[in-house]
Parts: C-alpha cells; structure tokens; sequence
C-alpha cells in the first residue's frame, strides 16, 4: 500500500514539473513571438508591413490581380485567420464574399477590424449605382489612406502596449511618406489640362481619385466588378469619348481587358481612335517584391500612367 502511495505522489509530482514546464514554455513563447496578422488585400498589408515592422509576421490572403470583390476565403484562408493575432480588413463590403468569414471570426474572439471604420461618412462617397453601400475604394484618396493607416497604429498599439513606442515611431514615418505621396499627385496631375481631366476604366474604381484630385470618372462596370456590362453602357461611353474626343481609356490588373477593348472598337466605328493609355492597379497591387507591389508605388504608377497619357 505504502509503494503504491508513493508511486501515485512520484507520478503527481512529475506530472506537475511537465505542467510547469509546458506554461513556463507558452509563456515563454507568447512574451518572445511575434504577432500574427492577415490582411485581406494587399494595399492593407502594406499598411501593417511599415507599421508593425519586425514585430509582427504578417500575411495578404489577396495576391496581385486578385479581384476583391469576387474574392471567396478558401480552407486555407479560414486556416490562417484561426491562426491569426489580428484581421484586418477594408470594409464597406470591398470583400463582399467573406462577410459571414468575418463574423465566425469575431465570435472565436478574434481582434478583426474594418480599416475604413473611423473615417467620417461625409468623407465616404455615395455610388450612384445601386451598390447598397458606400463606395469602398477608399485607398485612392491618399488623405483617406491616411486614416485608415491611423485605425491600423491604433489597433497594434492597443492590442500590444508593449512596443507601442516602436509601432507609433514606424507610423509616424509612414504617413510622412503617404504625405509626400499626396503632395507629388497633386503636383503631377496639373500637368493634365483641366477640360482633360477625364478617367475612363473597366470599373468604377477611382471616384475617390477624381474626388480628390479634380478628374470626371467614368467606368464601364459599376462599383462592384459583380455586376455586368451591358451593351447599352458600352455605347453611351463610346458616344461620350467620341463626342469629347477623350484621348486614352485605362485597363486595370484585376479585371479581364475584354470591355475596353470592345469600348475602343466602339468608338473606332464612331470615326475616332481612343488609345489604352496603359495599366492601372485598381483593386490590387502590383507583384510582390516589386515598385508597384507597394502602396506607394501603386499610387504613383496610376498617376504617371495617367498623366502621360491624357496631357
């Protein structure tokens, strides 16, 4: 009896060192590990990448012209998201298809958060084709940008008081670079004479674009690239650039070339030539690792592209 009493405390006693080691290790890990963050597109993740730096590992679920609109999370996306410290996503149902994602996530108790969230509604701009909310392209308007940045800093800085000091130091260099971002469009854009100033693309990306910086917008789908063009809108397009003899309409890397090419035969049956001024990373950054893969150069690429081609 006394030999089993014995081997019972023995196993007691050694389950309880394993125990003690096994919180002592999680502790351990969590206090030295970084944080894990998704971002659903990859405009968000530049964001988190220049704020969050070394302290986070960070992942985009979204790759280069990859369209968020369409865009459904696979087991691999949930995967990473369970995973996941904080989830950040645009809102305004940008990424309309992970909407019930969201929610699941939210009742694991997962910190998930709409960058756009604390940008004042009469900032936001109301679509004029039935969208059923406000328009989310929030990141052409390099001010709006800005704030959304500032829910980012916010949330990191909530969430890990700790380093705190190390995320506000980053944010505050990353918006002086989104600032000067903001000054070189404003300047780069008066070289387009103002009756020029007409931006015509596959979808009605860039209103917050125009918005900001003095262009008419114009594109042949809606808000959402979910819905369809139809002929009737090709044809009123193509009247509008022959009758105004617009120099260049815009493709864009996350939807297929199909419509502007059948808006430019339109208006070539019209007796005028409209040239495809060139590529414009609408919903979707360039490739990773390269100028336009970033937030800045993204923005800066669309704006070069569209100046040489309409001045």
């Amino acid at each position: 009896m006394k030999r089993l009493i014995s081997l019972l405390i023995t196993v007691i006693i050694v389950f309880g060192v394993i125990f003690s080691l096994i919180l002592f290790n999680n502790k351990s890990v969590n206090s030295n590990s970084n944080l894990n963050i998704v971002s659903t597109t990859g405009m968000i993740n530049d964001i988190v990448i220049n704020i969050a730096g070394d302290k986070a590992e960070t992942i985009s679920l979204m790759g280069s012209g990859v369209d968020p609109h369409l865009y459904k999370a696979s087991e691999s996306d949930v995967s990473k998201m369970e995973n996941a410290n904080i989830i950040f996503h645009n809102g305004l149902h940008l990424e309309g298809k992970m909407a019930e994602v969201f929610e699941n996530m939210k009742k694991l108790g997962k910190t998930t958060v709409e960058v756009s969230e604390d940008i004042p509604e009469n900032m936001l701009l109301e679509p004029d084709d039935g969208y059923g909310t406000h328009d989310p392209h929030i990141w052409f308007n390099v001010n709006l940008w800005i704030m959304a940045s500032e829910k980012v800093y916010e949330t990191l800085s909530d969430y890990d008081k700790k380093n705190s000091e190390y995320y506000k130091k980053n944010y505050e260099n990353y918006i002086r670079s989104l600032n000067e971002l903001n000054d070189y469009v404003i300047k780069k854009v008066k070289e387009v004479p103002e009756d020029k100033r007409v931006l015509i693309t596959a979808h009605d990306a860039f209103n917050y674009f125009g918005n900001a910086y003095g262009f008419s917008v114009k594109g042949i789908q809606g808000i959402s690239t979910s819905s369809e063009a139809g002929t009737k809108d090709i044809i009123e397009l193509a009247d509008y650039i022959a009758k105004n003899k617009i120099k260049a309409i815009f493709i864009e890397s996350s939807i297929p070339k199909r419509n502007i090419q059948a808006l430019q035969e339109a208006v070539k049956s019209r007796g005028f030539n409209v040239e495809i001024g060139g590529e414009l990373f609408s919903d979707a950054m360039g490739d990773a690792g390269s100028f336009e893969g970033t937030y800045y150069g993204m923005v800066k690429h669309n704006v070069d592209t569209i100046v040489n081609a309409l001045k």
